[in-house]
């Protein structure tokens, strides 16, 4: 059972300007819950008991959310406010704080709704360290809502993952959930890059894998998404 996971919180929030001008966009509010709050919830409802958050923009304010919020989560701080780190050094800076079994990672700024199965249930019962770097959590791109992109992966009927190819549609995207193993974590190629680094290599090898998400997901954003994402929220 993995107990450990990552939030991805110390982003500029830029696309969400104005609303990230005087707050950071894991504090942005959609349907009454600062976005962190939406995922922590997620993740405290999947078993989850320790998760380290990197911060870098107003990182004292994510700080004393962490610290003010009343929840059954251990909260470890990775301190990117010196330099902010993109993804994947923001994974080579946290992963002394990860421990060294596999852990889930997710994204602050989208929002899921689970299907029939609670979805981190779900990618541990398909996680396979034997065969699998790194589980990706993907919604197919028809149901990717308030995304605007031309999809991110192709999956095989097996799960593996392959990329898009330029001027071409892919039918999944990727929500920025998944399981990760620390052993893919080596070998950076500087301080500042993106996970992409990692699912590269994990292609190579033939160990990304992905699963389609049964439930609801939205990309929130921008501050466009937020009143579309309230809706249909508000209406089940």
């Amino acid at each position: 059972m993995i107990d450990t996971a990552m939030l991805m919180a110390a982003g500029l929030g830029k696309r969400m300007r104005p609303l990230t001008a005087t707050r950071p966009k894991p504090l942005v509010k959609v349907a009454g819950k600062p976005l962190m709050d939406h995922a922590l919830d997620r993740l405290e409802a999947g078993g989850i008991k320790t998760v380290v958050v990197n911060v870098h923009y107003l990182a004292d304010t994510v700080e004393a959310h962490l610290r003010a919020r009343k929840c059954g989560l251990d909260f470890v701080l990775s301190d990117e406010r010196a330099k902010l780190l993109e993804t994947g050094g923001g994974l080579i800076r946290a992963k002394p704080l990860l421990g060294d079994k596999p852990f889930i990672c997710a994204n602050s700024d989208n929002l899921w709704i689970d299907g029939a199965q609670e979805t981190l249930g779900m990618m541990q019962r398909i996680w396979n360290p034997e065969r699998m770097d790194a589980l990706l959590l993907l919604v197919p791109l028809a149901r990717a809502t308030c995304h605007t992109g031309p999809g991110d992966f192709h999956m095989d009927a097996n799960g593996r993952l392959s990329r898009r190819k330029t001027a071409y549609v892919a039918p999944f995207v990727f929500t920025g959930v998944q399981i990760l193993s620390p052993s893919l974590l080596v070998d950076p190629p500087g301080d500042v890059f993106s996970t992409n680094i990692f699912w590269n290599r994990a292609i190579e090898a033939g160990r990304l894998y992905g699963v389609s998400h049964q439930g609801l997901w939205f990309d929130v954003g921008t501050p466009q998404a937020i009143p579309v994402v309230e809706s249909m929220l508000a209406h089940g």
